[in-house]
């Protein structure tokens, strides 16, 4: 069975210039079966519905501005599958939670640019579901615990955010030697909780967690851990780091 996975996906600059995250995705694609297909839960598709993308070839969309016209360039060209699509509407229907398919809807960065460095021939299927970021950490529980079956069927679910993710206290000059005490002592706190399986605390982690909002000025980008939580199995670290002094590049593993 493939496990479920969160993978802090850093800056969109990351497709180019994959640092120690590179070699780690490349490495953990590498030991895993190959999967069927991939259900991606991405901190840049928030919504006030759950989605489902429902198109059977997505176009990859650069959801940013202000970068390098290599970046614009890359393409990832992988195949949706409308098949999938309609199974995960309705085992999320099924427990409660409605969601439908958008046809429109393209890979935004937080999918693609991990699985550029994961699966980069793109010939694996890939749909996204959307992130209703208002209704917290729960839901993402819920939407997980909807999809895990999934992992026995061969679908890997990832979720796509970051552990730490505050832009605007960024050191643009920093070594990867450079981490702040502040980024550092949250995301040891939240690996302390996934340890221990306290899920109680993590879902209460703005209350609970040091520097909580210091380190989320907003929930978009923690919340699909939540998710890879949910499918997921036991706990455990795969990649750690830090990038830019506090943008933490942590990727973990459930089950």
């Amino acid at each position: 069975m493939l496990p479920s996975l969160f993978i802090s996906h850093g800056s969109p600059m990351l497709a180019l210039q994959p640092g120690a995250s590179g070699p780690a995705l490349a490495g953990l694609a590498n030991a895993l079966p190959r999967p069927k297909a991939i259900v991606v839960v991405s901190a840049h598709w928030e919504s006030r519905e759950l989605l489902v993308t429902g198109s059977a070839q997505p176009e990859t969309w650069h959801d940013f501005y202000g970068f390098p016209p290599a970046l614009y360039a890359v393409q990832y060209p992988a195949p949706g599958d409308p098949t999938l699509a309609g199974q995960v509407s309705e085992l999320l229907q099924a427990t409660g939670l409605p969601a439908r398919l958008d046809a429109q809807r393209p890979f935004d960065h937080g999918a693609w640019v991990p699985l550029s460095l994961m699966y980069p021939e793109a010939n694996i299927p890939v749909v996204q579901v959307s992130l209703p970021s208002h209704m917290g950490p729960a839901l993402q529980v819920k939407v997980g615990q909807a999809l895990a079956g999934l992992r026995g069927q061969g679908m890997l679910l990832i979720g796509s955010g970051s552990i730490t993710h505050n832009l605007g206290e960024l050191d643009w000059h920093a070594g990867p030697d450079v981490i702040e005490p502040w980024a550092l002592a949250f995301r040891d706190w939240v690996v302390e909780k996934l340890r221990a399986d306290d899920q109680q605390a993590l879902l209460n982690y703005r209350q609970q967690a040091p520097f909580a909002a210091r380190n989320h000025p907003s929930d978009e980008h923690f919340l699909p851990l939540f998710f890879a939580l949910g499918a997921g199995g036991k706990f455990g670290v795969v990649h750690q780091g830090f990038t830019l002094g506090a943008l933490g590049m942590d990727i973990y593993r459930f089950g």
